[in-house]
């Protein structure tokens, strides 16, 4: 007891100081220059095209207080800051309220932000819970307090907050949510959306209802106990059926807000950009942002997946000579879930691990015809228990394969194989050169995909492929500017050579095999359902887990990595299998419309020669071969029929 004592004692001290200081600042303030809010914060966002396609806290639906309805300013005031018209910017009386309550349950369970606090912390600061972010909020709210009315504070905070789904503002919000203008919404409805700032992704009427609605009795009730409605309105305004619409304008497309996230989370990594951003007054970000793309991207994801499917997808398109994102997925539906899997979840990405080992295999004497036979088999591991991977379906050829044709069938013993004589450090060179950042372990399953590994580093790797060698980096910006004008950023767009081109030429020529009907034969192609339907070539690879689907596929004028699979790590059934190929094909072959099907692949160096093969085995071909195929070589390392095929007959490997 005599603690207590002592500690009320004290935070009453505490406070009096907090009041004194704060007074004196105020004091301070009042005679400084007139801070500026109009420009603060305003962000806005342009495409490849210099196009805005987003405007952050000053969008075109910003409304005057006249025009909002009272039955939202109400629900807001009572539920956010029942003192507004009463204090500077500070309810000291909450926040001793707030301080004994989170002492006495040992917790931080209650805040006691007011409106203009939470308005200048939408203005100017970045979301980081530091003391230097709650210093800079104080001294903002100050001067906020100093220089505006409660008017001109309330009209900005109610038109800058986040109603979820991307929709900032509340114009937008009515409209999104209701389908009306602000100024048109009942009780119930203002009621509704009054709780969803409170946790946008947790409170949306439309991603959880029930929850929505918890918040909304929680709203009524201060109403109630404001004396601006009776227990009996409560009631029947909480008994209210009320239509969610979740409408989006029709040049709007729900999946941009995954991207402009992404662009968010890039812009926070970027250290010339000055976290508090009423230093640049407003900014101008200009991204690689493809309209056309992003809803291609959008339409065949909706196209492909059944309604009631839990499945998930992540997807990327990106220039492969710049790494710059034209379009970007981060799951089905943001107005279900605003988790970006394309900037935040890593997966196993399966087989499309082995191009990497194919490289490394090529700069290490290996051909395409280099073959390993393919047969049941089971590896010594030193002194740990034997590895005997299995191939899909548990299918074998039980002879000699190129290396041409154990992509095609995505062949895992002839990778694992492939890995064991090179040595792991092989593999996790390549990756790193190319930009894989993800500590890669060294074990004999590598080339299968077991590590995991983000959406957009993958891309990153595969986009080395795609522009014969160079080192890339996937990235959405490529320019900030302030609001004076002044450049603050520029993406470095300068290439790296890290990659043989003509060993990428043979590499990509490869995995084209993987929808090539030549290559039937004791088993298909792991894309052939695709021979018919693509008007373009592409290097193409599949990744394929129990948990994990992956299609990740490119030319010299785009490239589209696809994941799917489910948040809980669910096995996929043998249907799931088929929808990341969809999205990947019709999103690529959109993508080139309008492009010659003869454009888009590779013109040959000329240190590499062609040659006539038989392509399962890579031997040259004969007049009696079923099929034929060029295949492509290294001057001098071209196949002959005396050929040994590292000679597995002395059982080099399996010994």
């Amino acid at each position: 007891m005599k603690f207590l004592k002592i500690s009320f004692k004290l935070l009453r001290i505490f406070l009096v100081i907090c009041i004194i200081g704060i007074i004196g600042c105020y004091m301070y303030v009042k005679f400084s220059p007139k801070l500026t809010i109009d420009s603060a914060n305003n962000i806005m966002l342009y495409d490849q095209d210099n196009n805005v396609f987003f405007k952050g806290s000053h969008s075109k639906e910003w409304v005057e207080l006249k025009d909002i309805s009272e039955n939202l300013i109400n629900a807001t005031i009572y539920t956010e800051d029942k003192n507004f018209y009463k204090h500077f910017g500070f309810d000291f009386l909450r926040i001793g309220k707030a301080l004994v309550t989170n002492i006495s349950k040992g917790r931080n369970s209650q805040g006691a932000s007011t409106i203009t606090q939470q308005y200048a912390k939408n203005l100017f600061l970045d979301f980081d819970k530091t003391w230097k972010r709650k210093w800079d909020e104080m001294w903002y709210t100050m001067r906020i307090e100093a220089n505006y009315s409660k008017k001109q504070i309330l009209e900005g905070y109610l038109n800058t907050i986040n109603y979820g789904h991307g929709k900032y503002g509340i114009e937008a919000a009515s409209k999104f949510y209701f389908g009306k203008s602000a100024k048109d919404l009942t009780m119930a409805e203002a009621t509704l959306l009054c709780g969803v700032p409170k946790s946008p992704s947790n409170y949306s009427p439309i991603n959880n209802f029930e929850a929505c609605k918890e918040r909304q009795l929680l709203v009524l009730q201060l109403l109630v106990n404001n004396g601006i409605i009776t227990e009996d309105e409560k009631s029947n305004i909480f008994n209210e059926k009320v239509e969610i619409l979740g409408l989006e304008n029709k040049e709007t497309l729900s999946s941009i807000n995954y991207y402009q996230d992404a662009v968010m989370a890039e812009l926070k990594n970027i250290d010339k950009i000055p976290k508090n951003y009423s230093e640049v007054k407003g900014l101008k970000i200009y991204t690689n942002f493809n309209y056309d793309v992003q809803k291609s991207l959008e339409n065949n994801i909706k196209e492909t997946f059944p309604e009631d499917s839990l499945l998930e997808t992540s997807s990327v398109v990106l220039n492969p000579e710049t790494g710059g994102v034209m379009a970007l997925v981060g799951g089905r539906d943001y107005n279900k879930s605003t988790y970006n899997r394309a900037i935040a979840s890593e997966r196993q990405v399966g087989s499309t691990m082995k191009p990497y080992l194919y490289y490394a295999a090529l700069e290490n004497g290996f051909t395409s015809s280099s073959a390993f036979i393919s047969e049941k088999t089971t590896f010594p591991i030193g002194n740990l228990d034997p590895y005997a991977p299995k191939n899909y379906n548990d299918k074998y050829g039980n002879k000699a394969i190129s290396m041409a044709t154990a992509i095609a069938y995505s062949d895992n013993i002839y990778a694992v194989k492939t890995h064991m004589f090179l040595g792991s450090d092989a593999l996790i060179n390549v990756a790193k050169r190319v930009g894989i950042t993800k500590t890669l372990e060294s074990v004999p399953s590598l080339p299968l995909g077991t590590n995991e590994i983000n959406i957009m580093e993958m891309a990153s790797g595969y986009a080395s492929f795609a522009n014969l060698g160079y080192k890339v980096k996937s990235h959405l910006i490529e320019k900030v500017v302030d609001g004076n004008g002044n450049t603050l950023y520029k993406a470095n767009n300068n290439k790296e050579l890290v990659l043989n081109p003509s060993l990428v030429y043979i590499l990509n020529n490869m995995l084209t095999a993987t929808y090539d009907p030549l290559y039937i034969d004791y088993n298909y192609p792991t894309a052939i359902s695709l021979s018919a339907k693509l008007k373009h070539t592409y290097g193409l690879k599949s990744g394929t887990t129990n948990t994990d689907n992956w299609n990740i596929g490119f030319n010299k004028n785009v490239l589209c990595a696809v994941w799917v699979g489910y948040d809980n790590n669910k096995e996929l059934s043998s249907s799931d299998y088929k929808h990341a190929q969809n999205i990947w094909f019709k999103t690529v072959e959109d993508y080139q419309k309008d492009i010659p099907s003869e454009d888009g692949w590779y013109e040959k160096p000329n240190n590499v020669v062609s040659v006539l093969v038989e392509p399962i085995t890579g031997k040259p071909s004969k007049d009696s071969d079923k099929n034929k195929k060029l295949m492509y070589f290294l001057k001098g390392t071209e196949p002959s029929d005396t050929d040994p095929t590292f000679d597995e007959v002395n059982q080099s490997v399996n010994n």
